[in-house]
């Protein structure tokens, strides 16, 4: 959402910039991580569900207690796992990054900074940015 306004104040204040949001890569752990989850989600829910007839297929007779507690609840049981999973998985997915580059040149990163910029700040950034020179030439 904040990431939409700034897209709009910055079209709003200098007509004809090109303003492209793009995700930033959170690491690649990170990212193994986030495809994991919704495969441990549907064990979870799997084991909730059938619980009963997996056990006894991985040679154990009796389920362990922590199953049965699960079994009680079902639906709060498999509510909790689903909402947990999104959560773990955004939280994954998410890199934390706002980064402004014009003409090529980082102008403000949230990364490096800590903090999200101010709209006045911003605008004045990337105005002094578009009004240097622009050399070009040959060696």
């Amino acid at each position: 959402g904040t990431t939409v306004t700034v897209k709009k104040m910055l079209a709003t204040a200098f007509p004809g910039l090109d303003v492209i949001l793009a995700n930033y890569r959170s690491p690649a752990p990170k990212r193994v991580l986030a495809k994991v989850v919704p495969v441990a989600q549907m064990g979870v829910i799997g084991l909730i569900m059938g619980g009963e007839h997996i056990f006894p297929m991985i040679s154990i007779a009796q389920p362990p207690a922590w199953y049965h507690s699960l079994r009680t609840n079902r639906f709060g049981s498999m509510a909790s796992t689903w909402l947990l999973g999104n959560f773990l998985q955004s939280f994954l997915q998410s890199s934390g990054a706002f980064e402004v580059s014009c003409n090529g040149e980082l102008v403000f990163s949230k990364l490096k900074e800590g903090r999200f910029p101010r709209e006045i700040e911003l605008r004045d950034l990337i105005s002094r940015t578009l009004t240097k020179p622009f050399v070009t030439g040959s060696y």
